[in-house]
């Protein structure tokens, strides 16, 4: 016999039962909706005494800030209109200022081939 038994070796834990105890599985899914409250609905928490809803991918202020909320809209598509805009204006001066260089480039090789026509009839003369 040993020193100190089987106090090492644990002994065998007996089997689970294998049948469920629940009725839950034989529920209808409204009941267990309502059982296990599975209908969350929207997110909502308070900030500062003003109570936010989360609907649709934007926070709504429930106590009737839907005015402000529409504001905020506007404004944020009036700010993408005027970016459209000031993109679009960006793409017209870099143009134009390719135009300009353009331009001026071909004006000094006209004045460069003037010059040398000059010197030239200076020249046979």
């Amino acid at each position: 016999m040993p020193l100190f038994g089987n106090m090492f070796s644990p002994k065998k834990t007996p089997p689970r039962k294998s049948a469920s105890l629940s009725n839950l599985h034989s529920l209808d899914r409204t009941t267990k909706e309502a059982e296990l409250g599975l209908d969350y609905g929207f997110p909502s928490m308070t900030i500062a005494g003003q109570s936010l809803t989360f609907e649709n991918g934007q926070w709504i202020t429930e106590s009737g800030g839907s005015g402000a909320q529409k504001e905020v809209q506007r404004l944020r598509r009036r700010n993408l209109q005027l970016e459209e805009e000031n993109n679009l204006l960006k793409l017209k001066v870099d143009i134009l200022l390719d135009m300009l260089s353009e331009t001026t480039a071909e004006s000094h090789l006209m004045e460069k081939e003037l010059e040398e026509l000059k010197n030239l009839g200076r020249r046979r003369k």
